[in-house]
């Protein structure tokens, strides 16, 4: 990892093990509905300006083609930080992050995170020679890895959104919660909506259109973010059951969200969401097989049972 001083900002260069290609996440954010801070960037751009949580303005300059702008309170810390991720060379990306000096490093670590740079990926290509079905989808975004939640805290608090709810319902009942009590960070050229801190979530009311039994489980799960409970690298080094078991015990969180926080929040790659029922049922289909071999496929992508659910949920292909 090397640190480079520019116009206010810190690029910082990481170099990534395994494939991987910024346009072909700056492609699959434009296909895919617009979720709270993440946006894909094509053509010149540039970091333009954060707003501090403190309201104060920070200008900033920098960019590069087919970027990824990333917005997302930084865990531990909360303050606000914004990150523009662009690709230097091959297996090298550059991450020009705006963030309060301290958070520097927590703030890349974090980019990297959500966009699973953080992932030794050099063994997936013998998991794809493996299985020509998910090898397929794959072929369909080279370059691409699993794009996560900003947080194991944001994953959990769409968990609690999305109960009994379709994931676009979710979706826009979570930006309406990001544009009143979270930060409006522009950055890129774009401006992104990013989802509030533990702190800034506070006491919803029914204007939200959220009952009040969820609207009392995201204050729970704000508290237990302050208090480290859903730290996304914490739960990456438990063992997945412990993690799961962990999470389970927040009130509102069953084996779907906790599956999900783990995995697309924590970030953690070899965990397989069996409790999803819509991507079982499609494995099902394309592998033309019952339980017993459902577990069977997913066990031949070990270690990355994570990416292969990524790419049956939300890659695309023609299956003509």
């Amino acid at each position: 990892m090397t640190a480079l001083a520019e116009r206010g900002l810190v690029a910082v260069e990481v170099e990534v093990r395994g494939d991987v290609d910024v346009a072909e996440y700056a492609a699959h954010l434009a296909r895919t509905p617009q979720r709270c801070g993440i946006t894909g960037i094509t053509g010149i751009t540039g970091i333009d300006n954060i707003t501090d949580a403190d309201g104060s303005a920070r200008d900033t300059d920098g960019g590069a083609a087919s970027s990824v702008a990333l917005a997302f309170p930084v865990e531990r810390s909360w303050s606000y930080a914004a990150a523009l991720v662009s690709q230097s060379a091959p297996g090298v990306v550059r991450i020009e992050a705006a963030a309060v000096a301290e958070d520097v490093h927590a703030t890349v670590a974090q980019a990297c995170r959500i966009l699973s740079f953080d992932v030794d990926g050099t063994g997936f290509p013998s998991v794809l020679a493996c299985d020509p079905v998910l090898a397929r989808r794959v072929r369909a975004g080279p370059g691409l890895r699993p794009v996560l939640f900003g947080s194991a805290y944001e994953a959990a608090c769409w968990a609690v959104v999305c109960h009994r709810l379709r994931v676009s319902q979710a979706d826009a009942l979570v930006r309406r919660i990001a544009e009143r009590r979270g930060r409006r960070l522009r950055i890129g050229g774009r401006e992104v909506v990013c989802f509030p801190a533990p702190g800034d979530l506070g006491d919803l009311d029914s204007s939200y259109r959220l009952s009040a039994v969820k609207r009392k489980r995201l204050a729970a799960v704000a508290e237990a973010a302050v208090e480290g409970v859903l730290d996304s690298a914490r739960l990456r080094r438990l063992p997945i059951g412990t993690a799961l078991e962990e999470v389970r015990r927040l009130p509102g969180i069953g084996p779907f969200s906790a599956e999900l926080v783990v995995g697309r929040g924590a970030g953690h790659p070899d965990l397989f969401p069996r409790a999803e029922s819509h991507l079982t049922t499609a494995l099902r289909r394309h592998y033309d097989t019952d339980e017993p071999g459902l577990a069977a496929v997913a066990d031949l992508w070990r270690p990355y049972r994570g990416w292969g659910a990524f790419f049956f949920r939300e890659v695309t292909i023609d299956e003509q």
